[in-house]
């Protein structure tokens, strides 16, 4: 991929032509850095976890360090699957897949794209997603 000289200031416009290399370039800087982020997050977690050596006296107080431990440990592996879906994302960029909806090829708004970046439904695609799995749940 030729290398875009990207302004930090620079956002996404409907009045340029969609997903150009300017577009894919800041999204692709955008998704470096939220795995970046999730990435830090989860070696501070790690580090926490193992220099963490409480021994509660108190019931309660063991308790509630459980609750807290398991509590970030969930949250630890929701990011753990994001990651998975930045790379994806990632994936689809370097294919230029990205920004066009699975379901109906046409381009998911820049909007959507900028609010979540691992998109991969247009608005009335996921809205009708969601639909469907409430119609399957509420049976």
């Amino acid at each position: 991929m030729a290398t875009v000289k990207i302004d930090d200031g620079y956002v996404p416009s409907e009045n340029e032509p969609f997903m150009n290399d300017r577009q894919r370039e800041y999204f692709r800087r955008k998704l470096v850095g939220w795995k970046a982020d999730i990435l830090r997050e989860a070696q501070d977690t790690l580090v926490a976890l193992q220099t963490e050596n409480e021994n509660h006296p108190d019931l309660a107080d063991r308790a509630s360090s459980e609750t807290d431990r398991a509590i970030e440990l969930r949250a630890r592996d929701r990011q753990r699957k994001l990651t998975g879906k930045i790379d994806a994302a990632l994936a689809r960029l370097e294919d230029r897949s990205y920004g066009y909806c699975e379901e109906t090829g046409e381009p998911i708004s820049l909007k959507r794209l900028d609010a979540r970046p691992i998109a991969t439904l247009s608005l009335e695609a996921q809205e009708r997603h969601e639909r469907r799995e409430r119609v399957y749940r509420d049976e």
